[in-house]
């Protein structure tokens, strides 16, 4: 019994739940809890797959009773199981390498034909009237990129607000954020999962860079700032400002956009979604297939 309700706690986690979530509104209301009750949905899924295929194993070598419809049941969680632990690790290693690539590529191409700031040397000026502004995270050479269209087109303030909202990005490593996102979402085949996860994590990252902004900036001076920037262009492995602006805006016009009632919630259901499958089921299984294969 263990191993399929491990399974269907896995595939619930992975699909359906997720899929509900995202239909509300109030893990937006506090981005950083947010992030991590996302997050513990997908690795809360990963986790108990992982534990359906282990313990299938060891069910099918120590069972006394054998059927050819529990054989088969118990295989094809074992099959789920391994395909999503080897996609992980494929996720991984994939997800990793297309990053470094990317940012690389867009690093040399803005040291190219981005022209250095006097005052900042990780910013670099493109001779390009559209408003733009990313930045292109990385441990050692992060970018901040913005167009002299911005430049003209914003006031001192706001583009300050900007820069600030870059800042908070490279500061913070939220690329790392996305990227563990990232992999956990392709660790799942795509009939198994949803975009959910993934989406919102990108909003949310944006949230947090918006409130780091706003308390050095103000509110006001982020707000015109995403007005002017909404839909700018982002590279591939970089994260920018323009996106997701109608949450974004109602945040900001938002005088006091704490919530600890949201936030508690959002790291209780955090913390039951990754203990109690642990503590509920797998435990108790492993004490027992423990005692079995030592009698």
């Amino acid at each position: 019994m263990t191993p399929l309700l491990l399974g269907l706690i896995g595939l619930a986690l992975a699909l359906p739940v997720p899929a509900l979530l995202a239909r509300t509104r109030w893990p937006l209301l506090v981005p950083r809890a947010g992030i991590i009750l996302w997050q513990s949905f997908a690795l809360a899924a990963v986790l108990a797959i992982s534990g359906a295929a282990l313990s299938t194993a060891l069910w099918l070598v120590t069972a006394d009773h054998l059927t050819w419809w529990r054989i088969t049941l118990h295989l094809v969680i074992l099959g789920i199981g391994v395909l999503v632990w080897t996609q992980f690790w494929w996720a991984a290693w994939t997800v990793w390498q297309e990053t470094q690539t990317r940012r690389r590529r867009q690093r040399h191409l803005v040291d190219l034909l981005g022209e250095p700031d006097g005052m900042a040397p990780a910013i670099r000026i493109l001779q390009e009237q559209t408003p733009i502004a990313y930045c292109v995270p990385g441990r050692t050479s992060p970018r901040i990129v913005v167009s002299q269209g911005t430049i003209s087109t914003l006031s001192a303030a706001e583009y300050a607000a900007v820069l600030e909202h870059e800042r908070a990005h490279v500061r913070r490593r939220h690329d790392l954020v996305l990227e563990a996102f990232t992999v956990l979402h392709r660790a799942f085949p795509r009939v198994l999962r949803t975009d959910a996860p993934l989406v919102q994590s990108q909003i949310m990252v944006e949230l947090l860079a918006d409130d780091a902004a706003r308390k050095s900036c103000g509110e006001a001076a982020v707000a015109r700032a995403l007005v002017t920037l909404a839909g700018a262009p982002t590279p591939a492995g970089a994260l920018g400002i323009g996106s997701a602006t109608r949450i974004r805006m109602d945040r900001l016009l938002d005088p006091d956009p704490r919530n600890p009632l949201a936030s508690a919630l959002a790291y209780g259901i955090s913390a039951v979604v990754l203990v109690v499958p642990t503590v509920f089921l797998a435990t108790p299984w492993m004490v027992h297939a423990i005692r079995t294969l030592a009698a």
